[in-house]
């Protein structure tokens, strides 16, 4: 079973694990057009390995494009997406090809829609207060 992991907890996990790393597993058009979590400030950079394509469609060479950026079982893997339903799918695929530390980090990049319909206010790294760019 995969953990959900608070943002701000899997923060100061990058912060002191040096063998802790965040995978967005968004698509490009996201970690283009909407952001993506900033973790330079730790000396890290945010792992980009979609677990789908814009279609949907499973990314079949996931499990592999993880091992081939060097990863191994003895990192601490953190994957994150919009909300946290691909990333608990990512974690999970990754737990069942033996990257034991496998973690979601809970409620994504944007977290659930507000009242108005509008992500990023709610819940989620956004919501946290913690480092995003854009662009």
């Amino acid at each position: 079973m995969v953990e959900d992991v608070a943002p701000s907890e899997v923060w100061q996990a990058l912060a002191e694990n040096p063998d802790a790393q965040l995978i967005d597993v968004r698509t490009n058009a996201e970690w283009t057009y909407v952001g993506l979590p900033e973790i330079s400030a730790l000396d890290k950079r945010v792992l980009l390995i979609s677990w789908q394509a814009p279609s949907g469609a499973v990314n079949r060479d996931f499990v592999e494009q993880l091992g081939a950026s060097g990863l191994t079982e003895a990192h601490a893997l953190y994957f994150i997406c919009r909300s946290g339903a691909r990333s608990l799918a990512a974690a999970q695929a990754a737990r069942e090809a033996g990257y034991r530390a496998a973690y979601n980090v809970a409620d994504g990049f944007e977290g659930p829609p507000d009242s108005k319909g509008h992500r990023g206010n709610v819940a989620g790294w956004k919501a946290s207060g913690l480092d995003w760019r854009q662009g």
